[in-house]
């Protein structure tokens, strides 16, 4: 029986629209998906942005599923609105510079600040991490490490964010298409690949979706054309445990799958603006919000029945006891 985890990017509202003044009303509206959570045995990992760690609505909510051991608060860290200020851009809340973009030092005093932030604010010591807009490099895994950090869950496999620009004068974001897909030790000097440091990498689940001939007709057709679109949403490259209103049978497939090659676990994930209508591109309305919501308890529905849900903690307990050969009892 797999592990269940369920990542959530917990930070400010609409990231997608790039604002120039952020806001945090999306708080307001975990209590309604943690509660589902709980009806069905997930604890949600909110990985924590600057942004949300100073809302007292978010602190507040977050202190008490702490309290209660239903949740986990990690870090989710976007470099160009967390302390201390480095100008990289000519706007850096219109181009989202990646933190790995930044001088190794930035990088350093960065995850030092928001590491600090968060244990002070909610009293517990931050083991698990997700990098802002998914990109990852050894000098950012080395800074987790000196911190203190156990588990990072950055790495999508069969995606590559390389087109997606941070600073423009850079090369864009990671290309995660070589990198495992199941947890592996990091080896810091190339994070691609299994080695001996105490940060596990717990990549987001996602698995290739398309015959080799319909990749092929996909990379014809050009990315922008109406056709190509088209042909995304009917049949996506990739699937993994992301809601998006349309997606839920390749979902439960992608879940399914996963439990009959009996992998070791299984990672959703969320960002917290879209269970808030308007609060990101994909769920604008109250209805988006309830179709949403009405997938999410189909999908935790068949997840209680064939999964364990977990934290990023309590899976990175288990993972090292069971490779040095002990076994850990985790509960339902």
């Amino acid at each position: 029986m797999p592990f269940f985890i369920m990542t959530i990017d917990t930070e400010g509202d609409n990231f997608w629209a790039k604002p120039d003044a952020i806001t945090t009303e999306n708080a307001a509206y975990l209590p309604r998906f943690q509660l589902l959570c709980e009806q069905y045995g997930v604890k949600p990992v909110y990985l924590t942005a600057y942004e949300m760690a100073t809302c007292a609505a978010y602190c507040d909510f977050a202190r008490d599923a702490l309290r209660r051991h239903t949740a986990e608060v990690g870090m989710h860290l976007h470099a160009w609105n967390t302390p201390p200020a480095f100008p990289l851009t000519d706007n850096d809340a219109r181009s989202q510079p990646y933190l790995i973009e930044y001088p190794a030092e930035i990088i350093e005093q960065k995850v030092a600040y928001l590491t600090a932030l968060l244990e002070d604010t909610f009293g517990v010591r931050m083991a698990s991490h997700r990098a802002g807009r998914w990109s990852f490099n050894g000098a950012y895994a080395r800074a987790l490490v000196r911190h203190g950090y156990t588990v990072d869950c950055s790495v999508t496999p069969h995606v590559s964010w390389a087109t997606a620009m941070g600073d423009p004068a850079q090369a864009g974001g990671t290309d995660y298409r070589p990198f495992p897909s199941e947890a592996y030790w990091l080896d810091l000097a190339d994070i691609s690949r299994s080695g001996h440091s105490t940060l596990l990498e717990v990549p987001m689940t996602i698995v290739p979706n398309r015959p080799m001939l319909m990749t092929a007709l996909g990379k014809r057709l050009g990315a922008g054309s109406v056709l190509a679109r088209v042909l995304h949403r009917v049949i996506p490259p990739v699937v993994w445990l992301r809601p998006n209103g349309r997606n839920l049978p390749w979902m439960l497939r992608l879940l399914r799958q996963a439990v009959q090659e009996r992998r070791d676990y299984v990672q959703g994930m969320l960002h917290s603006s879209e269970l808030m209508p308007g609060g990101s591109p994909t769920f604008p309305t109250k209805a988006t919000i309830e179709k949403l919501y009405a997938d999410l308890t189909v999908l935790f529905q068949e997840v209680s029945a064939s999964c364990t849900g977990v934290t990023l903690q309590e899976y990175h307990h288990h993972f090292a006891a069971t490779r040095s050969g002990q076994s850990q009892h985790l509960p339902r």
